[in-house]
């Protein structure tokens, strides 16, 4: 039957982003997007509790048992590290494995325009990376981490994640990471003593509930650089979600707030290459300009599109010009602009304006 060890291997030597382990089908693994099974018969019950058990401590075991689920990082030997969920679903044991890329990319080679460089030396605020799960929210922030910590020798990073995804060395900077529930048991209090550690740069896994988002606006706010990520896609939908989170008695305060301790939102997706196989990133980023800050304050942030498609020279670049461009260099199809673009019927007369370009340029 299947190991562990085996379906490990062929996750990390097919270059797979993830490995499913559910009853009644065999396993599965996620390459450039799409599911393929692997050769061979389906998994019992037995199968994935005993596949399960093989790399789950007890604690993790008992937290499946008592709430139906654990998260925890996972170390495949020198080869690969992986964050694991494992669940229970129609009384089984289930199991899914994220592979986390081990070697840390340039913002050249993730598409990152320079734009975004010059966020990693503000002397504070908030900077925000979102998009769906999956989009690589996790390897921007941490290429991003890898630069303040090579560049910046008078800067130390605290990470707060859950689990602990890359780990960082210290190389220039000093870097304290902490997993909440392991070493910490939550982001909000991990993020209320980190203020108390001494920090320069401070890097949330995750805005997940009310009293994070708080503290890390207050730490943006007292003097420090924080990175953190949403599962939002877009800015202006990324401030209403912050701000929605408050009560209607804050909201007012917290736009105010936001206004001035944001400096950036990078939304990012993840697209399967038209050219080879493999997945490219597109980008919208927003940064915080008097303009965008006063849409913030007097709750406009329906118009921010709007700024940053006029925004290039402060650095933005709006989502649809992204895609375009990327299909224009032959990396994406026609559908994915149409289906991602904010604003599909303008991305179509753009597409026929690139396509006409093309058939004079091959026609000479």
């Amino acid at each position: 039957m299947y190991s562990m060890s085996d379906l490990l291997q062929l996750t990390v030597s097919e270059g797979a982003s993830d490995l499913h382990l559910r009853v009644g089908i065999p396993p599965v693994i996620r390459v450039h997007g799409r599911l393929h099974r692997v050769e061979g018969p389906p998994l019992a019950a037995e199968d994935t509790e005993e596949l399960s058990r093989s790399i789950t401590s007890e604690d993790h075991i008992q937290a499946v048992r008592e709430q139906g689920g654990s998260d925890f990082g996972f170390a495949f030997g020198e080869m690969a590290r992986f964050r694991v969920s494992v669940f229970k679903e129609r009384g089984n044991f289930g199991m899914v494995l994220r592979q986390i890329p081990s070697k840390l990319l340039t913002m050249e080679q993730i598409g990152l325009p320079a734009s975004v460089r010059e966020l990693l030396y503000k002397p504070r605020g908030l900077v925000l990376v979102t998009g769906p799960t999956g989009s690589g929210k996790s390897t921007t922030l941490a290429s991003m981490i890898d630069i303040i910590n090579i560049e910046r020798d008078e800067a130390h990073i605290i990470t707060v994640e859950d689990p602990i995804e890359y780990y960082h060395h210290h190389k220039q900077a000093v870097v304290t990471q902490r997993e909440v529930h392991v070493d910490v048991p939550s982001f909000a209090e991990a993020l209320r003593r980190a203020l108390r550690q001494d920090p320069d740069i401070i890097l949330v896994g995750e805005l997940r509930d009310l009293e994070t988002m708080e503290a890390a606006i207050t730490a943006a706010e007292t003097g420090h650089l924080v990175f953190g990520t949403l599962h939002t896609t877009g800015a202006a939908k990324t401030i209403d979600r912050i701000v929605n989170a408050f009560p209607v008695t804050q909201q007012e305060q917290i736009r105010i707030q936001l206004s001035t301790v944001l400096q950036a939102v990078i939304s990012q997706l993840l697209l399967p290459r038209s050219d080879k196989p493999g997945r490219v990133a597109v980008f919208e980023i927003m940064i915080n300009t008097p303009s965008i800050g006063a849409l913030i304050r007097d709750n406009k942030t329906f118009r921010i599109g709007s700024d940053i498609q006029t925004g290039a020279k402060y650095g933005m670049l709006a989502l649809d010009a992204s895609l375009l461009e990327k299909y224009d260099q032959g990396l994406i199809s026609q559908e994915e602009v149409i289906t991602k673009a904010q604003d599909p019927s303008t991305a179509m007369l753009k597409l026929q304006e690139i396509d006409a370009i093309r058939a004079m340029k091959s026609a000479q």
